[in-house]
């Protein structure tokens, strides 16, 4: 982040604002609304300072900018002129003096910014684009102020009349923390919302009177999707947010984990090939050790949780020790990269179905049903094939497949650095030798991989290896059929 965001407490704070215009006005305005002790320094004073100077207690003096008037005591400085000498020379002195300095459409010369503003006091929100697009900045605080509605203060306001009294009777912090998620959520937000503060506050009370034994724990199965965060679920998202302790695999990006609890505990149990941080067994005792001792546990796996995903065999541990659990399905990996990739799994014209199998490889071999596999019309998605690619291709190709069906490789699907080479089974093994191709990883097989070329359409890493000719046949364009 260019800036780090930090909300300061300038009541009663010396805070100087050099400019008399209309720019002034407003950043004055913000000031006194944080209660700050305000000069304004200026060789003439506009209509909205001077209406300002009516209704607060500003200290106006009529006069050009100089060093002097900066002293170790100001908490920070506002430079709103039109003059950009005095600017630079406002930006210069501040530093001189280590005083938060900002400089009006300047980011160069400042060391702080204003954010674009939410204000539902005592909840403040800010968004802030770095000086880099402040009107994109206030178009997404517009957003934001339609999804929090002014009651949202009133009801922090009833948090904090209440909370030392929550501190008294509930001492654990993840209790107290589950208390305020269920009254934020529930029926004592609702209350606020509808101007009913009493109900509210005697609603809360009872609430809390009710939650003085430790909460049972939970497990969220959920399914992180294929890459992308945005590919998330809404309740994925919101259970992932209100977990204690996050348990993820190696294929859940970290853009997904940065949408979790900050405080949240984070566990690793990643597998990769012939590396596996912990076995299934201990996976499945540790989501059920957490929830018994009265965690809300986010297992988070790459995809779908019941899509090669073993997800069945963790609730089965679950439900056997009486534990509570929620399963939040996810985008699986075949669905999601070959969208990404213009690829459909089924087509009228190419595929009647759609067979997922996993191309893992044990004692060396891939041991699947190939002459069923190799029956035309139908599209194969291998998850982890890539190891076994050469010995895949030449299975099919050994029970009927054409050895020029084509075959595409699709590497970390649906993020930016998605990668997309296409070839037939008998030269896809050998194109790709060379080419730096690592997990997550799949393949798809069919003639629905000659639609690639037309209907790709999303982002994929430039690599000159991948724009060799890949040999495949052309889409039959037979009218008749």
């Amino acid at each position: 982040m260019n800036y780090f965001p930090i909300f300061v407490d300038l009541k009663g704070q010396a805070c100087l604002v050099v400019g008399g215009g209309e720019t002034a006005a407003r950043k004055t305005s913000l000031l006194i609304r944080a209660g700050a002790n305000i000069t304004i320094v200026a060789e003439n004073f506009g209509a909205p300072i001077l209406a300002l100077a009516g209704r607060h207690p500003l200290t106006l003096i009529s006069k050009r900018f100089s060093e002097t008037d900066l002293n170790t005591r100001l908490r920070l400085v506002i430079s709103a002129t039109n003059e950009p000498k005095t600017n630079q020379l406002v930006a210069s002195a501040a530093h001189k003096l280590g005083i938060l300095v900002n400089v009006v459409d300047r980011p160069a010369l400042c060391s702080f910014i204003f954010p674009a503003i939410i204000d539902r006091s005592p909840i403040v929100a800010a968004v802030s684009s770095g000086g880099a697009a402040p009107v994109l900045a206030r178009l997404l605080r517009a957003k934001i102020e339609t999804a929090i509605p002014p009651s949202y203060g009133l009801l922090a306001g009833l948090a904090e009349k209440l909370r030392d009294k929550v501190k008294q009777t509930l001492s654990e912090p993840n209790q107290r923390r589950i208390f305020w998620e269920h009254c934020f959520q529930g029926q004592v937000a609702e209350q606020v919302f509808a101007g009913n503060d009493q109900q509210a506050e005697q609603l809360l009370l009872e609430t809390l009177t009710q939650q003085r034994q430790q909460s049972p724990g939970e497990v969220y199965l959920i399914g992180a999707g294929p890459g992308a965060a945005d590919l998330l679920t809404f309740r994925a998202l919101r259970l992932m947010q209100q977990a204690d302790v996050l348990v993820y695999d190696h294929l859940v990006s970290p853009e997904i984990m940065d949408l979790a609890r900050r405080d949240a505990e984070r566990i690793y149990v990643g597998k990769q090939r012939k590396k596996h941080t912990l076995a299934q067994a201990d996976i499945n005792r540790l989501l059920a050790n957490l929830a018994q001792a009265g965690k809300r546990v986010a297992r988070l796996k790459g995809g779908d949780p019941f899509i090669f995903g073993r997800g069945g065999e963790e609730i089965e541990t679950l439900m056997q020790q009486g534990i509570s659990f929620q399963v939040v399905p996810g985008i699986t990996a075949a669905s999601g990269c070959a969208s990404y990739a213009g690829i459909p799994l089924t087509h009228r014209d190419h595929a009647q179905s759609c067979t997922f199998v996993t191309g893992h490889l044990k004692d060396g071999t891939v041991n699947l049903n190939w002459t069923q596999l190799a029956a035309p019309n139908q599209t194969i998605v291998v998850y982890m094939g890539l190891v076994g690619l050469e010995k895949i291709c030449q299975a099919l190709i050994e029970h009927g497949s054409p050895k020029d069906l084509p075959v595409a490789l699709i590497q970390q699907g649906t993020t930016e650095n998605q990668r997309v080479v296409t070839g037939t089974l008998e030269n896809l093994p050998a194109q790709i030798n060379g080419l730096d191709i690592h997990p997550p990883t799949l393949l798809i097989i069919g003639t629905v991989v000659t639609l690639h070329n037309q209907l790709q359409w999303f982002h994929q890493i430039q690599n000159p290896s991948m724009n060799q000719p890949c040999n495949l046949p052309p889409e039959d364009s037979d009218p008749g059929r």
